[in-house]
């Protein structure tokens, strides 16, 4: 038995799956599911308001012919805004930043056209993620393509040649913040209801609509030579993040009949331990085992529930470092229960 595992079961009417044993000490987590309305609406202060005077600084720059490696420096910051109204328009999808759900879902429609991302339908496949977490067969929503050393033994040439080319750092993070951001966001995720396919078609007029603004009021050439790299650096910094928080080393994966949440959010999800800057602008998410154990709890409330909670701080942390090694796990072996890089690069 893990350090945080014991013998406590939630009652009936938790959002937690019935039969499922859960730690003694889960209750004391309830505190910090709490919502504040005057921290939400600083948290929202401080961070647009230095991501609109960004943006200004950024169009003054290039208007006033400055030269462009300016700009593209003020994009660093800006890129870094991005990354934490993404984790404010995340919390809006669990209804965690404000204490009301419809001022949530006002707040991550609007936030969600900052970002490029449908509020209704990334709500869908996010809150499928959390139900399936670190599950081997309820994978395909909200994830990272992730295949078995056996599944992959069975494709075929091109196919493993077309799983190798996602599962690369040059797509998978680098391109792939153009790609999810700016054209694959643009279409319903499978499976989305009625609702969340009109809200991509109305997140996707709407973005029109201020792209055409903006257009108009510092050309086109302006805003993309500002959009364009601010988006990447926020799309790759939060792929990066997402990527490690569920394939590190020592990660958890499981078939369905011995699948728990338990051990998806304390094994299957990492604790990333950041700096304290880059803890501020990625909104605590590296405390992501709490998350997973509580997606409720909003993102002011992580850290000192982490502080409180000893069980929580058993986990090893992922540093900043150790996490670049990351990027070598490509396939999970169910046989060793741990990722692997591919067999011919395998140690």
């Amino acid at each position: 038995m893990a350090a945080y595992e014991s013998n406590w079961t939630p009652p009936t009417g938790t959002d937690k799956k019935p039969g499922h044993m859960w730690p003694d000490w889960y209750p004391s987590l309830s505190p910090f599911r709490v919502s504040r309305n005057g921290k939400a609406w600083f948290q929202l202060l401080n961070t647009l308001a230095p991501y609109v005077g960004l943006w200004y600084l950024m169009v003054r720059s290039i208007q006033g012919g400055y030269p462009y490696v300016l700009t593209l420096a003020l994009t660093l910051p800006a890129g870094a805004f991005l990354v934490r109204i993404f984790i404010l328009f995340h919390d809006c999808v669990h209804d965690s930043l404000f204490t009301s759900r419809n001022m949530n879902t006002w707040a991550g429609n609007i936030l969600g056209l900052l970002v490029f991302t449908s509020f209704e339908d990334w709500r869908f496949s996010h809150l499928r993620h959390h139900g399936t977490c670190a599950n081997l067969d309820k994978r395909g929503t909200g994830d990272i393509w992730t295949l078995t050393l056996t599944e992959y033994n069975a494709l075929s040439r091109f196919e493993k040649w077309q799983y190798r080319l996602y599962r690369s750092p040059l797509v998978l993070v680098v391109a792939g913040a153009w790609i999810s951001f700016l054209f694959v966001n643009r279409f319903p995720t499978r499976q989305a209801s009625r609702k969340g396919r009109m809200s991509v078609h109305f997140t996707n007029v709407m973005i029109l609509g201020v792209l055409l603004l903006c257009m108009k009021l510092i050309g086109w050439q302006a805003f993309l030579l500002i959009q364009l790299p601010v988006i990447w650096i926020a799309g790759a910094s939060g792929i990066w993040l997402f990527y490690v928080q569920h394939q590190f080393e020592g990660s958890y994966w499981a078939r369905n009949s011995e699948w728990t949440p338990l051990r998806a959010a304390m094994d299957g999800s990492s604790f990333f331990k950041l700096p304290t800057v880059l803890r501020w602008f990625s909104g605590n998410i590296g405390y992501h085992h709490i998350h997973h154990l509580c997606p409720k709890i909003p993102n002011y409330n992580l850290k000192p529930c982490f502080d409180a909670v000893p069980a929580l701080q058993t986990k090893a942390p992922l540093t900043l470092v150790k996490s670049l090694s990351c990027y070598r796990l490509k396939l999970w072996d169910e046989l060793q229960q741990i990722m692997i890089p591919f067999p011919d690069h395998a140690s």
